[in-house]
C-alpha cells in the first residue's frame, strides 16, 4: 500500500497532478512495461508509400491549390538542450591540460576521434570567427589556444553555448553572418506553412529559455519577413508540470527527496501531446528544432512537405465523405465493404478476424470508430545507419495489428526474431509529420484519447547518489499517437539533417556556399 501524506497531496495539487495518476504510475513500475512485439518492418509496398515524380507533382498541386483556405501551423519541439551536443567537448575540458601536453599527444593518448574531428574541421563551424576574435592574443601555445577555444564556446564566462537550447545556437554561416535553427524554421515556414502571406509557428521550449527565444525572434523577425514576404505569428509553450511523472526507488516505493517530498521528473517529449492538443489548425507540420537545411536544399525540402500535406488533404476528403455517410445514410453491405477496403488500403487499418461475423449495425460502429481518428502522414527516409526509431507493423497482446513508429528501447534485444526484424528495416523515422486533428464537422479530436500508455519507457537513474526508476511517457510520435490513423511515405534523405553532436555541423549538408 503506497503511503501518501498531506504534504504529498499539497504538492500534487500545486503541480495539477491527480492522485489516481500517481498511483497508476506506481502500478506501472510494479508491472513493468512489456516490449513491443514486432511483426515485420514496414517497407515500400508494405506500409510505406513511394511516389513517382508525376504523383508527387499532383499532390504538390493539391496542396498549393487548397492550402490558402486552410489554417496551417508549424509545430516545433524546441526544448532540447545544447549540452548533449557538446558532451565530448565538456569531457575534453576536464581531461586536457594544455600546460602538460599538446593536442597531438592528447589525441594519441585518448584516441578521442570526436575531438580529432572537431579540431580538424573547426574553421567550418559557423561560430569559428566569433570565438577566435574573443580569444585573440590570450593563448601562449597551440595547446592553450585549443583549450581556450572550447572553453570560450561552452562556459558561462564565455559564449555560454553549453547552457543554450539547440534552437538558439549558430548552425549555418552565410558570409559574415550566421543563422540559428529558430531563424531557419521561420524561413522554412514561409516556404510551405504560410497561408495568405502569414505563417504560424509554435515552439515548445524550456521556460528558462523563454526570454532568449523572444530576443532572437525580435532580432530576426524583420529581416526574415522582408526576405520572405511573410508575416510571422509565433508563440510558445512549456512542458506542463502536470505531465511530470513520479519516480520510485528500486523496490517500487515512491522515491523521496532529502526533505521527504516526492520526486517528480519530466515525462519526456511524449508530454508534448498535451501542448499539441492545445493547438487549433487544419494542417499541422511537426519537425524537430535541430533538423534544418541550408538554402541549397530548401527547394527539395519544401516540395517534400507539400507532397505529404497534399496527400493528407486528399485522404481527408475521402475520410470526411465516408465518415459523414456512416453517420447520415443507410449503409448497404457493398458500401460497408467499400469503406473497410479504403481503411485497409489507404490508412493501413487492420480489422479483427471476427469483423465479418458481426451484424451490420456493429460493423458500422467498428467503421465509425476506425475512421473518426486524427491522421498522421509521416515521412520516412532510407536507413543510413542513423540512430532513432523506425516504421514497423506491430501486434499487441490482444492480436491487434497496427503501423507504428517504434524506438529500439521498446524492442526486446534478447529475442533473435525481434532483432532480425530490426536489422532488416529499410527506413527510419526523421520526425517529419503532417497531422490532421479534426473530424469532418471541423471539430478537434481530443488527442489524449489516442495515446497508448503501455508504450512508455522505464529507465534507471540516480539522484543524490541513490538509484531510482524513472518513467517516460509514450513518445510524441510513438505511443502518444499510437491510435491515430497512420500513413508512411518515403521522403528524400536531403530533408533530414539533424544535429545531435557539434560535429554534425561539419557535415556538407550544413555548409552553405551562398
Amino acid at each position: 500500500m503506497t503511503k501518501i501524506s498531506d504534504n504529498d497531496l499539497e504538492l500534487l495539487s500545486k503541480k495539477g497532478i491527480a492522485l489516481e495518476k500517481v498511483l497508476n504510475q506506481i502500478e506501472t513500475f510494479k508491472e513493468g512495461i512489456p516490449f513491443i512485439n514486432l511483426k515485420r518492418a514496414a517497407i515500400v509496398t508494405d506500409g510505406i508509400l513511394k511516389f513517382t515524380e508525376e504523383e508527387e507533382a499532383k499532390l504538390e498541386q493539391k496542396f498549393t491549390t487548397t492550402s490558402a483556405a486552410k489554417n496551417l501551423l508549424k509545430f516545433v519541439p524546441a526544448s532540447g538542450a545544447a549540452s548533449r551536443m557538446f558532451k565530448s567537448l565538456f569531457n575534453f575540458l576536464e581531461t586536457f591540460d594544455p600546460s602538460k601536453e599538446n593536442l597531438e599527444d592528447y589525441l594519441k593518448r585518448t584516441n578521442d576521434t570526436a575531438i580529432a574531428t572537431f579540431f580538424e574541421g573547426q574553421k567550418q563551424l559557423p561560430f569559428y570567427d566569433l570565438v577566435q576574435d574573443r580569444i585573440a592574443g590570450k593563448a601562449g601555445s597551440d595547446a592553450e589556444a585549443s583549450y581556450l577555444f572550447v572553453k570560450e564556446m561552452l562556459l558561462e564566462d564565455g559564449l555560454n553555448y553549453g547552457f543554450y537550447p539547440k534552437g538558439l545556437l549558430p548552425f549555418h554561416k552565410y558570409g559574415k553572418r550566421s543563422a540559428t535553427p529558430f531563424e531557419e524554421h521561420l524561413i522554412e515556414g514561409s516556404r510551405y506553412a504560410a497561408s495568405g502571406g502569414k505563417a504560424r509557428l509554435h515552439f515548445t521550449i524550456s521556460e528558462q529559455h523563454a526570454v532568449l527565444f523572444k530576443e532572437e525572434y525580435n532580432s530576426v523577425n524583420e529581416s526574415v519577413s522582408n526576405a520572405t514576404g511573410t508575416t510571422f505569428e509565433v508563440d510558445y509553450s512549456f512542458q506542463k508540470s502536470a505531465t511530470d511523472t513520479v519516480a520510485v526507488a528500486l523496490d517500487n516505493t515512491p522515491f523521496r527527496n532529502s526533505d521527504g517530498s516526492l520526486l517528480f521528473r519530466p515525462g519526456g517529449h511524449g508530454a508534448l501531446i498535451e501542448n499539441l492538443n492545445d493547438q487549433d489548425a487544419d494542417v499541422i507540420f511537426i519537425k524537430n528544432i535541430d533538423n534544418v537545411v541550408v538554402p541549397e536544399s530548401a527547394t527539395v525540402l519544401a516540395k517534400s512537405k507539400k507532397v505529404l500535406a497534399g496527400l493528407l488533404l486528399n485522404i481527408q476528403e475521402q475520410v470526411f465523405e465516408y465518415a459523414r455517410e456512416l453517420d447520415e445514410i443507410e449503409m448497404t453491405l457493398a458500401k460497408i465493404l467499400e469503406i473497410k477496403s479504403f481503411l485497409e488500403d489507404r490508412l493501413n487499418v487492420r480489422f479483427s478476424d471476427n469483423f465479418q461475423t458481426l451484424n451490420g449495425a456493429d460493423q458500422i460502429k467498428v467503421l465509425q470508430d476506425k475512421i473518426n481518428r486524427p491522421i498522421r502522414v509521416c515521412g520516412m527516409v532510407k536507413n543510413e545507419g542513423e540512430p532513432g526509431g523506425g516504421p514497423f507493423w506491430i501486434e499487441d497482446s490482444e492480436g491487434n495489428v497496427s503501423l507504428q513508429i517504434i524506438e529500439s528501447a521498446q524492442i526486446d534485444m534478447s529475442q533473435d526474431t525481434q532483432t532480425t526484424i530490426l536489422k532488416n528495416a529499410t527506413h527510419f523515422n526523421p520526425v517529419d509529420l503532417i497531422c490532421g486533428i479534426k473530424n469532418y464537422k471541423g471539430e478537434k479530436y481530443n488527442l489524449l484519447n489516442y495515446v497508448d500508455p503501455k508504450q512508455g519507457f522505464i529507465a534507471e537513474k540516480t539522484k543524490s547518489g541513490k538509484n531510482l526508476k524513472a518513467l517516460e511517457l509514450p513518445g510524441l510520435w510513438n505511443g502518444a499517437m499510437a491510435f491515430w490513423n497512420t500513413i508512411f511515405v518515403e521522403v528524400p534523405l536531403a530533408t533530414f539533417n539533424p544535429v545531435k553532436t557539434v560535429n554534425d555541423l561539419l557535415k556538407p549538408s550544413h555548409q552553405s556556399h551562398l
